[in-house]
């Protein structure tokens, strides 16, 4: 694939602690985060010099702790404290694991698969949230033996030594967003990381002026990687915001990206449609100058051209540049980055045939064709990585205008799934047939296609939702769907997604007896699934449909086939109880 490289120069540095002290040199009173905690104000900065600082005192005080050499998790809220506690982490060569705060007893118990997983009793955070979690979870076994760690509040250690770290030593588990029960830590390294980010360079080039400003959750891998690490490494000031602040008035990213002069901010594509509709509805006040930003990047869930045009269309009389729109590709186990489209050129789609798509070919067709589907392209590589399209079936390459597995190469692959060699091995060493052995390769689990040295992503071969720039694993979502009512039987949900042509749609499929619906109005059942759902998994299922029991597919074990699912809803196989 075709590749870019910017003429500017990183930090020398071959781990994060080594950049830190270097920009700490370099720059010591240029600020490096400010933070506003209801998106508006700021109310607080930290200049390199002074995170250099912060760092090392908390990097003595995890020593002290008997950290060094270990994991902990990281579950601290949006704000700077985070960003000294895990930048302590690394100078204590301590592998940090960043996770949500449990809003319920779920997230209680994920919190604790993680913990085991990652083989910590160390669970780092702010005073309020210790407090917090303290008293809603009190007496809860999850808790037991984790000891809940205030950095803000540490007893002073001495510095002595540290146990600077490697450049192959885990910096981050980045753990994904899979069943409860079985949470799996990605292994990013420090050198995963500086290669990341000089490929993420030379796709968005920093210069002088550049500012990034993001509401991204820190614990998600694009939050953590073009938020808190770019920005160190780049040696620009990042602007950071609570979600809940974007969420609750998405025109305050816009203002922020305003006030601060903005560059460089991410987002999924949800976020660009909330914008839109913002700005359509009179919320965006005409005064928010974007000129400045050059780098809208968009990923973390599926991109939607009908997303990518109308954002750019809104906001060009707001300065806008018709450039500025940058859909891209990533995934944790690739650390995040994989492909992007530069801001230099602007964002484009291929028009294929729908129904060929689905059966894995790719034929381009006019934009006005009633069966064409526009695909957006997701732009190319940069640095050391290749991507190749891959028969999963017989692990070859495919030809042109074929759509295959998305298999990654290069520098940026994660070290495997921490604790999981055979999963390890799955997914991180996968060699095409007749390859030589010393070419491992990420299997992605992503279907997609290259035309003309650009990559566009056609589906998923995972069952994976992706909502808002989360994964969700389907039977975590139908769990809490039959735990909804009493009434309910184990194993009568089925998730799934689909596309409506603008976005994904989550679709749960609820088998009801005659009793349940008996006893309860149909519509008050599905407001209670509904409800349900968005408290365990902030997330909201666009339309619930109750079954009578027995009508979805199962396997000969009773296993729920959700393909099939999707299928019988798709085709109105599946008609609703009521």
């Amino acid at each position: 694939m075709t590749t870019i490289f910017s003429a500017k120069p990183l930090a020398p540095a071959t781990t994060l602690s080594e950049v830190l002290h270097a920009q700490a040199a370099r720059r010591p009173h240029e600020r490096a985060y400010g933070f506003l905690p209801d998106g508006e104000e700021l109310t607080e900065a930290l200049t390199y010099a002074e995170l250099d600082a912060a760092a090392t005192d908390r990097a003595a005080a995890f020593t002290a702790m008997g950290l060094s050499g270990g994991s902990a998790i990281l579950l601290h809220p949006t704000g700077l404290e985070f960003v000294r506690a895990m930048y302590g982490c690394l100078r204590a060569g301590v592998s940090c694991a960043p996770t949500p705060l449990p809003s319920g007893k779920k997230g209680l118990a994920r919190l604790r698969g993680i913990a085991d997983d990652a083989g910590t009793t160390a669970i780092l955070t702010t005073g309020a949230v210790k407090r917090d979690l303290e008293e809603r979870f009190a007496g809860r076994p999850e808790l037991d033996g984790l000891a809940i760690i205030d950095t803000e509040s540490m007893p002073p250690a001495d510095p002595g030594p540290l146990a600077e770290p490697t450049p192959n030593d885990v910096a981050l588990l980045q753990y994904t967003s899979g069943s409860t029960g079985t949470p799996k830590g990605v292994m990013v390294t420090h050198a995963n990381f500086l290669a990341n980010v000089t490929e993420t360079e030379q796709s968005f080039p920093i210069d002088d002026d550049a500012v990034v400003v993001s509401w991204l959750p820190l614990f998600h891998d694009m939050g953590l990687l073009l938020s808190v690490v770019f920005p160190l490494v780049a040696g620009v000031p990042a602007y950071l915001m609570p979600p809940d602040a974007f969420i609750r008035r998405p025109a305050r990213w816009l203002e922020a990206i305003s006030r601060f002069r903005g560059t460089h901010a991410a987002a999924p594509s949800f976020a660009y449609e909330l914008c839109v509709r913002a700005a359509a509805e009179g919320r965006v006040d005409p005064a928010v100058d974007l000129s400045t930003w050059r780098a809208a990047i968009n990923g973390a869930e599926p991109v939607r051209w009908r997303v990518v045009r109308d954002f750019a269309e809104t906001f060009a009389p707001y300065g806008l540049a018709a450039t500025a729109p940058c859909p891209g590709y990533g995934l944790a186990e690739n650390t995040l980055k994989a492909t992007a489209n530069p801001p230099h050129l602007l964002p484009s789609a291929l028009w294929v045939s729908s129904d060929d798509l689905l059966a894995g070919r790719v034929t381009i067709l006019d934009e006005d064709d009633p069966a064409a589907k526009p695909v957006v392209s997701s732009g190319v590589t940069t640095g050391g990585t290749q991507v190749e399209i891959v028969d999963p079936a017989t692990m070859t390459a495919c030809p042109p205008g074929r759509v295959g597995e998305i298999w990654i190469h290069g520098p940026c692959v994660a070290a495997g799934y921490l604790g999981r060699p055979a999963a390890t091995a799955e997914t991180f060493l996968a060699r095409l047939t007749g390859e030589e052995a010393e070419r491992p390769h990420l299997r992605t689990g992503d279907l997609g296609f290259v035309h003309e040295g650009e990559l566009y992503i056609a589906g998923r071969l995972k069952d994976v939702i992706i909502r808002k720039g989360r994964n969700h694993y389907p039977q975590d979502i139908e769990l809490t769907a039959e735990s909804a009512d009493p009434g309910l039987r184990p194993n009568c949900a089925a998730a799934f997604s689909v596309d409506d042509g603008r976005r994904e749609r989550l679709v749960v499929v609820v088998e009801a007896d005659g009793r349940v619906l008996r006893s309860t109005r149909p519509d008050e059942l599905r407001d209670r699934i509904q409800e349900t759902i968005r408290t365990e998994h902030r997330l909201w299922a666009d339309e619930v449909l109750l079954v009578r029991r027995g009508l979805l597919p199962r396997t000969t074990s009773g296993k729920i086939q959700r393909r099939a699912c999707r299928a019988g809803y798709l085709n109105g196989e599946l008609k609703a109880a009521d």
